[in-house]
């Protein structure tokens, strides 16, 4: 019996390896939009943040999102995540 790999991402805020299920996919659209991909299935360029809002924090100062998604991303659309972010962990 093989032992199956888990597939691991770092976070864009934090910079933590871990494995792709206790992260949260952020994608940028083909028509440049940033969402949350909770199902981690949809089509877009993909960063991966923790669930917890530090992360999300972490990651606007250092603009890793923006880097990892190769666009800016306006305050509103952080607000929107941190928002999305917070019903996701109820």
């Amino acid at each position: 019996m093989a032992n199956k790999k888990v597939p691991v991402r770092q976070c864009v805020g934090c910079r933590e390896m871990k494995s792709k299920k206790e992260l949260i996919r952020v994608i940028r659209t083909p028509e440049e939009e940033v969402l949350l991909d909770a199902a981690g299935r949809k089509n877009g360029r993909g960063a991966y943040l923790c669930p917890d809002p530090e992360c999300l924090r972490k990651a606007i100062r250092s603009k890793g999102l923006e880097r990892s998604l190769k666009i800016a991303i306006p305050q509103e659309i952080y607000e929107k995540l941190e928002k999305e972010m917070e019903a996701l962990a109820k």
